[in-house]
């Protein structure tokens, strides 16, 4: 029984923080709702720092880091609802709407497929060069950590340019990270 203590602890932990989220949700915009918040988020990372003295400091919050979204999960599940569905939606009220539709100009078109592949890549370079100059630890580390994160960056940015109705500014964005990525990968160079 004393080897499970640990594990009702921080689930009943992470129950009572994402409780107290959730009321602080319901509040939204009202008095009353920062005690809820603050108590909510100090249970949380009660749940999540107290288990590296009981149970190790590296297997301690591994474990934590997996329950507490089955907590927060398990919170969530016992709102659910079966809704009967309305009759007669139109695409436009669906529960995920397609992208507004743009008009089809050739420039649209052309900057967006830049965006989305090779702009996109070289912004997503300058992200995993950054980190891999830039964050402590091992070269090889930060050289396979930095490898990994490009495809993902590359991935989200794809997402975004192609769902943003905004091409101007999803080009700003992703030309300033390019830029500001590898200025800062220059100035402080590979140690």
């Amino acid at each position: 029984m004393s080897d499970l203590l640990p594990f009702i602890l921080i689930l009943a932990g992470a129950l009572g923080g994402a409780w107290a989220l959730r009321r602080s949700w319901n509040l939204g915009g009202g008095q009353g709702r920062l005690p809820w918040l603050l108590s909510g988020w100090v249970l949380l990372a009660a749940s999540l720092i107290t288990p590296a003295w009981v149970l190790g400091t590296v297997r301690g919050p591994f474990i934590a880091l997996a329950l507490i979204p089955l907590a927060a999960l398990l919170l969530v599940a016992t709102g659910f609802q079966i809704r009967t569905a309305r009759a007669g939606r139109t695409g436009r009220d669906s529960l995920a709407p397609e992208p507004l539709e743009r008009p089809g100009s050739t420039w649209r078109t052309v900057l967006r497929w830049s965006l989305a592949g090779p702009i996109g890549m070289i912004a997503a370079l300058a992200i995993g060069i950054a980190y891999a100059v830039w964050m402590p630890g091992a070269a090889q580390t930060r050289l396979v950590v930095g490898g990994l994160l490009v495809p993902v960056v590359w991935g989200a940015a794809m997402a975004w340019t192609l769902a943003d109705n905004r091409i101007i500014r999803a080009t700003a964005v992703l030309v300033g990270t390019a830029l500001v990525g590898f200025t800062a990968s220059i100035l402080k160079g590979f140690a």
